[in-house]
């Protein structure tokens, strides 16, 4: 299970991730940075589990290491599935946006190749969910994922986007591109517009 997190760990060649594919719609920037993207994000399976934690880094934690069990031949196929990125997680808050629940849910997005049939996990808490199509706004930031940060960055997107209203209000993912453990993560805030 080694390699796969050393994956995450350290700047790789592009064919050993496969990203999740996407179309970009818009990109909006101020004074040259970057301030977000408007995505679209096809309809896709994906390996789930719902953790519930007294804080959200054990959650990402634990549920990041079971879909790693899935990922390194936990299966019904006996294989290594490969690893995607990002690693995302699904938190809610409250109307305000000044607190978040402590349920969440850590998903991987399963590779092209296993998207018709997954491979049934063998960890009965991972459910294999088939998303809609999406359109995402997207944020990036670096550091790591707690409460106050994920809080200040949904914050943060919310007083720059131009319609807010057309995002759902109190569900948000996180999205990780590098190993939840590492200090100076890659991450981004989604806010999902309403369908």
């Amino acid at each position: 299970m080694a390699e796969p997190i050393q994956q995450l760990t350290r700047n790789n060649n592009p064919q050993e991730r496969q990203s999740i594919p996407f179309t970009l719609i818009q990109r909006k920037e101020k004074l040259g940075d970057l301030l977000y993207e408007k995505r679209q994000y096809g309809k896709a399976k994906w390996a789930c589990i719902k953790m519930k934690e007294k804080q959200y880094e054990q959650s990402i934690c634990l549920g990041f290491m079971k879909l790693m069990r899935y990922i390194c031949e936990q299966n019904s196929s006996g294989l290594y599935l490969g690893i995607t990125v990002p690693i995302v997680t699904i938190v809610h808050t409250n109307e305000a946006h000044s607190a978040m629940t402590q349920a969440v849910t850590v998903a991987y997005y399963l590779p092209e190749v296993l998207q018709d049939e997954p491979p049934h996990p063998f960890d009965s808490d991972i459910i294999i969910e088939e998303w809609p199509a999406t359109i995402v706004y997207s944020r990036s930031f670096r550091g790591i994922t707690n409460e106050d940060s994920i809080m200040r960055e949904i914050n943060l997107l919310a007083a720059i986007l131009e319609s807010p209203e057309l995002c759902l209000r109190d569900t948000f993912i996180i999205a990780g591109y590098t190993n939840p453990a590492a200090a100076n993560r890659h991450n981004e805030i989604w806010f999902l517009q309403r369908p």
